[in-house]
């Protein structure tokens, strides 16, 4: 079997979408990191997949072709762990127990009384359906309140809002300066989204080196999705020098904060020894960690190692098993629908009782 080439997934990966999910997670009162004035990109010598907001350079022969540009990503709520301190604030302490009602009857005296972070907490209640009924224009409202006295989260969340055209009319020229303002305030969700949107070049002029910059901002802050995109500007020499070794250090950071596609690409890497010291049993590790969260290009290359027995013992049954599983969401095969074909009757009914227990419980 020939060895696994590396996915060039620019494109389809970074591209601003209506699907994805810009992560908001609150701060607790005097928690929040001091905010450089002027944050400035370190200077390096010298893709994230090939642009897009983007989700390029050749790709190599099974490289996917990229997608075109979607729309901007709306906003989520992934709810942070518990702090440690005990005596953290309360109306956040409710918000982390998922105690969201009490969350909100805390923070509303406390919002109208002039507390920013209350304030954002309201947003955030009003915008994901916490503990009330969901109310985008309420939710903008609050956000605004806070981002007009400077809270750097309030203002990333009320650019989403805006680019997704909700709680008003779309405004992406304030979002834009929304974002601005929260990424030089040191907000690294906010300097990613904003990456994208140069890479894009729709709502701003397309510039590949500022993109570049505001990803290694929310990089070096521990944004695994940044590091995974800019993982891929050094990959593939987009608005930075090309560095292959500094791009597998983004994808070993990204993976462990389990970035799903940073798994895939670091495991590709160790494979081949691709920027980094062969470490085939630690690959397929790591494709089978990411076959197991529904990837199908990691299923696709774990169904091939399994099949051909490089870097792993030989196990043709679960090797096709996950092979169909690709195939369902359309990672197809030609050389593993051959290897199915070719598998005994017996063999090839428990592949295809393993793909549908497996399809079964996702």
């Amino acid at each position: 079997m020939k060895p696994l080439l590396p996915i060039s997934m620019l494109a389809s990966v970074l591209m601003l979408t209506t699907n994805a999910r810009a992560q908001v997670s609150l701060t607790p009162p005097g928690a929040e990191a001091p905010a450089d004035s002027k944050p400035a990109a370190k200077k390096e010598p010298a893709k994230a997949k090939p642009p897009v907001a983007a989700k390029k350079p050749a790709a190599p022969a099974a490289a996917p072709k990229p997608e075109p540009a979607p729309a901007a990503p709306t906003t989520a709520i992934v709810p942070a762990p518990v702090p440690d301190d005990p005596n953290v604030d309360m109306v956040y302490g409710a918000y982390q127990r998922g105690q969201y009602k009490t969350a909100l009857d805390l923070a509303m005296p406390r919002a109208l009384a002039g507390d920013t972070k209350a304030m954002t907490m309201l947003g955030e209640l009003y915008a994901n359906a916490m503990g009330v009924k969901r109310d985008y224009a309420k939710a903008a409202d609050w956000y605004k309140r806070a981002a007009d006295s400077g809270d750097r989260e309030a203002m990333f969340a009320l650019a989403m809002l805006r680019l997704a055209g909700r709680g008003g009319p779309a405004d992406r020229e304030a979002a834009v300066k929304l974002l601005a303002s929260s990424a030089k305030l040191g907000e690294p969700k906010a300097a990613y989204n904003l990456a994208l949107l140069y890479l894009d070049g729709q709502t701003l002029p397309q510039d590949l080196k500022r993109a570049a910059e505001l990803l290694r901002l929310a990089a070096d802050a521990g944004n695994p999705e940044a590091q995974y995109a800019l993982a891929t500007f050094y990959k593939e020499g987009t608005g930075v020098e090309k560095d292959v070794e500094k791009s597998v250090r983004l994808l070993q950071a990204a993976t462990l904060a389990d970035n799903v596609d940073a798994e895939v690409e670091y495991a590709i890497a160790l494979f081949n020894g691709t920027g980094t010291p062969k470490n085939q049993a630690a690959a397929v590790a790591l494709l089978r960690k990411a076959a197991r969260q529904n990837s199908p290009i990691a299923q696709n290359r774990l169904a091939r190692v399994l099949v051909s027995g490089q870097g792993t013992p030989m196990d043709k049954v679960e090797g096709l098993k996950w092979h169909l599983v690709a195939k369902t969401a359309g990672k197809g095969d030609p050389e593993l629908d051959e290897a199915l074909a070719q598998l005994a009757p017996e063999d090839r009914a428990k592949a295809e009782a393993a793909a549908r227990r497996w399809l079964g419980t996702k």
